[in-house]
């Protein structure tokens, strides 16, 4: 067991260790709470004074819920060893994440954005402090998770970290070689001189290659045998790296090197998720500072993808599901548009369906409108331009299935394993993923048929939907009228009552007679105050002033008998009344906004039977005068599947809809009105 004086731990509760420190899970003596301890080593103390002290000092000027938390800074009791006190990550880090073989292939969608949107604020708290932290990686970005299961990734490990501004250099190496910017890696890991100063694109880098190992599951960058086994063909991948290329590899001893310009198809990432990351992987894991972005660019970008929201859609074309990552406040024409790139059907030939009905996007209304939808239940596209459905695009996990190896390696075994693991999971994905789009696409065919089939029978229908619901909503009306009728009479009754206590109270003498009290006892006060100042009384003085104390004290007697009964107990009766008289009004007004939203609900409902309504007779009476028309025309007069008798009744049972939605819209502003007034009614006075 090892402690400062208010932390205490055991060496065996190692969380991490580097090669100037060692982190440990400890508690505070006093409260049990759990923190992580670095402890220094000797070797630490090697370094100069300014270089030991900068971790504290860094850290105690950084405040942000996506950077590590320091507590306090101790030393321990005999070594006197500097102890940072920090918060402590009880899910490891994010290199402990894809370390798991289900991550073998990269995090999944929704996880790799809070990755994203936490390593972007992390670094933007940074920046906002002129610190370049200088050794970004997975190791060094901590997990928690919070109150509600969501994940929170921390920053950590400020060893490295210093403060610089965007113009300013430095020459020292710090970091983790498959994470370094190219030119630290030459003078770093192949031990090359050279003369070159780093800039804060250093740490732009490091966050490419970590964001491309989260959404993979794999480096970027890797030659033939590993990045540590081959580091001049390592470095030599990343500095001929072609723009635009986010990945290297070599297949081959002493292979070519093959660029790749996307994700690999393993990625969980969507597609309309990588269309928007891919760009900023390639911009800052460029070697040439003049090419690469400034942080200003990439915040700006990265900020831009987080501040969007995803509608899922499901193409019945091509039976895939998409994801389209749009801003709130963009059109409905510009979700179109993206759903064109991602789909290749165009927005005039564009038709959706949501939940089994059809949804109509109209091009100028704000993209809020869209409905909200999930991977369960996406918008379903449907196009009328017809195309062969190419299905969800996969790689067969069998491919990416590793051998074991006939000797007994036990590191060699367990990487096996762990290989065979995750092309499992991976294999469990797809066939989640495969299911669900098979019942997308039945699920869809089914809506599309049912609710786009034959025109006059799906106006019949609606026809139909739109009489019970006028019924319904004359029976909703009729229930809110007498309601209403009911809650008109309730508060006339008790206005009339109020009135009537009003007048009660405005008749009330109580105040006068104890005023009347107060100047008699005030005169007599008076006469008391006078006479205080003579030198005595004669025999009738002496008498009047017994008199007047005698009065004095009956005065008194009855101000207060009029103000306990004809004021305190009439006021705490008041109280009792009122508050039985403020729930009726209460429950009242409860009650009139509950039948005021089922009138508005039975007007909003109402306008929109009534547009219905009108639009199904403008078609039918087209269908008609077609009909008329074709008759007139055509000898003999063609069979159709509907013919006018047909059309006729129909435009007459919707014509008798029509009158009765008049009636009931008149009704239903009329109580509008009388809903309107009673609202304005004030509740009960004090009284």
């Amino acid at each position: 067991m090892q402690s400062t004086v208010n932390y205490l731990w055991h060496t065996d509760d190692l969380l991490g260790q580097g090669a100037t420190a060692s982190v440990y899970k400890a508690r505070n003596k006093k409260s049990g709470e759990l923190v992580a301890v670095k402890v220094f080593n000797t070797a630490s103390y090697l370094r100069p004074r300014e270089v030991q002290v900068r971790e504290f000092e860094v850290l105690r000027k950084l405040n942000h819920q996506n950077i590590i938390k320091l507590f306090a800074v101790e030393e321990m009791g005999g070594s006197r060893q500097k102890v940072l006190v920090m918060e402590y990550c009880s899910s490891g880090s994010l290199l402990s994440v894809l370390e798991s073989p289900e991550n073998a292939f990269g995090l999944p969608e929704d996880e790799f954005l809070v990755v994203l949107r936490c390593v972007v604020a992390g670094m933007n708290h940074l920046r906002e402090n002129g610190i370049v932290h200088r050794d970004i990686k997975p190791g060094n970005i901590m997990r928690l998770v919070g109150e509600e299961g969501q994940s929170i990734y921390k920053l950590t490990d400020f060893g490295a970290a210093r403060e610089l501004d965007d113009d300013e250099k430095f020459v020292s190496v710090y970091g983790t070689e498959e994470y370094l910017h190219p030119d630290m890696y030459e003078r770093a890991v192949l031990r090359k001189p050279q003369q070159k100063a780093f800039g804060v694109a250093v740490d732009l880098w490091s966050i490419g290659v970590t964001l491309y190992h989260a959404a993979t599951g794999s480096l970027p960058f890797v030659p033939f045998g590993g990045p540590r086994r081959n580091k001049e063909i390592m470095y030599r991948i990343t500095t001929e790296k072609p723009a635009g290329a986010i990945a290297g590899t070599q297949r081959l001893e002493n292979g070519p090197l093959e660029w790749s310009y996307t994700l690999p198809i393993t990625c969980q990432l969507s597609l309309g998720l990588q269309s928007q990351l891919v760009p900023i992987l390639a911009n800052i894991l460029e070697v040439e500072q003049a090419k690469c972005w400034g942080f200003d660019q990439f915040f700006a970008e990265t900020s831009d993808i987080l501040q969007r929201v995803v509608v899922h859609v499901f193409s019945l074309p091509q039976a895939v599901m998409h994801h389209v990552y749009i801003h709130a406040h963009n059109t409905i024409a510009i979700f179109l548009e993206a759903v064109y790139k991602q789909t290749n059907v165009a927005p005039q030939h564009q038709e959706y369906l949501f939940e089994g009905h059809l949804c109509v996007l109209e091009p100028s209304l704000s993209a809020q409108h869209i409905a909200h939808t999930t991977a369960s239940s996406p918008l379903t596209l449907f196009s009328m331009v017809s195309e062969t459905p190419k299905g969800l695009a996969f790689r067969d996990p069998a491919l990416d299935i590793p051998k074991f190896v006939p000797k007994v390696d036990l590191q060699a075994d367990y990487n096996t394993a762990k290989g065979v693991l995750g092309a499992g999971y991976q294999a469990l994905r797809l066939a989640q993923a495969l299911l669900a789009g098979q019942e997308l696409m039945l699920r869809g065919l089914h809506w599309f048929v049912t609710v786009a089939g034959v025109p006059e029978i799906q106006e019949l229908k609606r026809a139909a939907e739109l009489r019970s619901k006028l019924r319904t909503l004359a029976e909703v009306l009729s229930r809110c009228s007498h309601n209403i009728t009911e809650t008109k009479m309730t508060l006339s009754n008790l206005s009339s009552e109020l009135m009537k206590n009003r007048d009660q109270v405005h008749a009330d003498r109580s105040i006068q007679q104890i005023q009347c009290c107060l100047d008699k006892m005030y005169l007599i006060y008076k006469q008391f105050k006078k006479s205080r100042m003579r030198p005595g009384l004669g025999y009738n003085e002496e008498q009047i002033h017994k008199l007047d104390k005698v009065n004095f004290s009956h005065l008194a007697k009855r101000l207060l008998q009029v103000f306990q009964e004809e004021r305190v107990q009439k006021y705490q009766a008041s109280l009792v009344t009122h508050g039985k008289r403020m729930r009726v009004v209460h429950e009242t007004r409860n009650h009139l906004r509950l039948v005021g939203c089922s009138v508005a609900a039975c007007n909003t409902e109402a306008q929109g039977a009534q547009e219905s309504l009108s639009k199904i007779l403008d078609w039918l009476s087209h269908q008609l005068l077609q009909d008329r028309t074709k008759g007139a025309q055509a000898s003999p007069p063609p069979t159709a599947p509907y013919p006018s008798p047909a059309l006729k009744d129909l435009v007459l049972h919707m014509q008798e809809l029509c009158k009765e939605m008049k009636v009931l819209a008149s009704d239903l502003q009329d109580n509008n009105r009388v809903i309107e007034g009673l609202s304005r009614v004030p509740s009960a006075p004090d009284i």
